[in-house]
């Protein structure tokens, strides 16, 4: 026999499911700004990583007949790493005023649409029903993970803006190592997130919840 609440929190799911356009338009464009930030970050540390791409220039150029000295390396180098700092900090602006874009958007959202509105809707089926509806408390956790997701984010982009700005203020400059390790520390968590969501929608998409990655795409039904 079914249980009674099971109603409820089935429609509750369908009403979460259906995003507008302009959110459809946020969740993937900050998508794509994000990974463009974090592919900045691969090429910086990873892939062209300074360290060790000075000494390999410098062999090719010794190939070529052509010497340099180290300095003269790593002033080369520096222009590459300038550049895709350049790609950084613009990506980072363009995902502040995504950030504040979504912020405004939270309060022209109609009905259920709106998060606090899906997190309140949470919170009550949570209340009324315990921590037994296994369904219930998924949900709940669900929205308090996108919650700390915009609270990450806004730091992220508060700290990455602070960076910027350093060497204009004072002040900045005083706190920019501190702000350094909050911004690096962020990242890692931003990271941990996308891996949890994406390994969570393909669980979902796997098992009973079918649906969830159109939905995004074309609203939902």
């Amino acid at each position: 026999m079914p249980s009674p609440t099971a109603p409820v929190t089935a429609a509750a799911d369908r009403a979460d499911r259906k995003n507008s356009l302009s959110l459809r338009l946020w969740h993937w464009g900050s998508a794509a700004v994000i990974s463009g930030l974090l592919i900045t970050i691969l090429f910086l540390f990873v892939i062209l990583k300074m360290k060790t791409v000075g000494p390999e220039f410098q062999q090719v150029l010794q190939k070529e007949g052509v010497t340099m000295s180290r300095e003269q390396v790593r002033g080369l180098t520096r222009i590459i790493s300038h550049r895709i700092w350049d790609w950084h900090i613009y990506l980072g602006v363009t995902l502040a005023f995504l950030l504040l874009y979504r912020v405004v958007l939270e309060f022209f959202q109609r009905g259920r649409q709106r998060f606090s509105v899906k997190l309140r809707t949470a919170r009550q089926l949570f209340r009324q029903q315990g921590t037994d509806l296994r369904d219930v408390r998924h949900s709940l956790v669900v929205k308090y993970s996108y919650l700390a997701f915009y609270l990450m984010l806004t730091v992220m982009v508060t700290t990455g803006l602070m960076l910027v700005y350093a060497d204009d203020f004072e002040v900045l400059e005083k706190l920019e190592h501190t702000v350094e390790e909050v911004h690096n520390f962020t990242m890692y968590l931003i990271i941990a997130f996308i891996v949890l969501h994406v390994a969570g929608v393909v669980w979902a998409e796997s098992t009973k919840n079918k649906g969830i990655v159109s939905d995004m795409i074309n609203g939902g039904d």
